[in-house]
C-alpha cells in the first residue's frame, strides 16, 4: 500500500506557520522557547491555493482507490510508533473518527499506508497526504502544549482522510484548527465534515461532488 503513497508538494497544518518552506525538524524534548504562546491562525492566500492544490488531489486519489479497491468501505492503517507521546491522543483521535464515519475505517498495523511522528517545528502540526489515507502527520511538542492536543491530533488526521483547512470557521468545525483559538477544545468533526469524509470514500466518489461546498 505504501508504493501509492503521493504526496502533496505543499502540507496542510493546524494553522501556527506563515510558511510551508521546509525547515529543520528536532525530535528533541521542548525548551522553554519552544512553550512561547501560539495565536490563533486566519489563513493566507498561500493557504487558500494549497486548498485548491489538496483538493483536486484528493479527487484524483480518490478515484485510483475506486479503481484499486471497488470497495464501499475501506479500512486505513496507521503506525504511531514515531509518537509514543501522543499514543493517547493518536487512539482518541482514532475512535472520534471510527465512530463518526463509515466508509474508511482507521486501524494501527504493520504495512500501514501513513504514520504519525512528533517533534519540533517552527510550523507547528501538519499532515503530508494525499487526501486519501497515505502520507505522515507530524505533531509538534510546543503546539500541542499551547492547544487542545487531541484536536490538534484529530484535525490533522482529517486532512489524511481528505477534509482541507478551514480557519475562518467556529470551534464547532474541527478543521478550523487554530483559528478560533486555543481556549477551543472540540476534538469531534461536525456532521458536514463526516458528510465530506463519508462522500469520498463511497467507492471513491459516489455522484457529483460538491466543490464549491468543499472549498467555502
Amino acid at each position: 500500500m505504501r508504493s501509492r503513497k503521493i504526496l502533496l508538494p505543499a502540507t496542510l497544518g493546524f494553522g501556527l506557520a506563515a510558511s510551508l518552506a521546509a525547515a529543520p525538524v528536532s525530535t528533541a524534548a521542548p525548551s522553554a522557547a519552544d512553550r512561547a504562546p501560539v495565536s490563533a491562525y486566519t489563513g493566507s492566500s498561500a493557504d487558500r491555493a494549497n486548498t485548491k492544490a489538496f483538493f483536486e488531489a484528493v479527487i484524483k486519489s480518490a478515484k485510483a482507490k475506486q479503481a484499486e479497491t471497488g470497495a464501499a468501505a475501506v479500512t486505513v492503517t496507521y503506525d504511531a510508533s514515531q509518537a509514543p507521546s501522543f499514543a493517547s491522543e493518536i487512539a482518541s483521535s482514532t475512535q472520534i473518527w471510527n465512530s463518526s464515519v463509515d466508509n474508511v475505517k482507521l486501524q494501527e498495523g504493520s504495512g500501514a499506508d501513513f504514520e504519525y511522528r512528533e517533534g519540533n517545528d517552527p510550523r507547528g502540526s501538519y499532515a503530508s497526504t494525499d487526501g486519501h489515507g497515505n502520507g505522515y502527520i507530524f505533531l509538534d511538542y510546543a503546539q500541542n502544549e499551547q492547544y487542545d492536543s487531541t484536536r490538534v491530533t484529530a484535525h490533522e488526521t482529517g486532512h489524511v482522510l481528505g477534509l482541507p483547512d478551514h480557519y475562518e470557521g467556529p470551534c464547532s468545525e474541527l478543521m478550523s484548527g487554530g483559528g478560533p483559538g486555543p481556549s477551543c477544545t472540540n476534538a469531534q468533526p461536525n456532521a458536514d465534515e463526516i458528510g465530506r469524509v463519508n462522500s469520498l470514500w463511497a467507492n471513491g466518489i459516489v455522484g457529483p461532488f460538491d466543490k464549491a461546498a468543499y472549498l467555502k
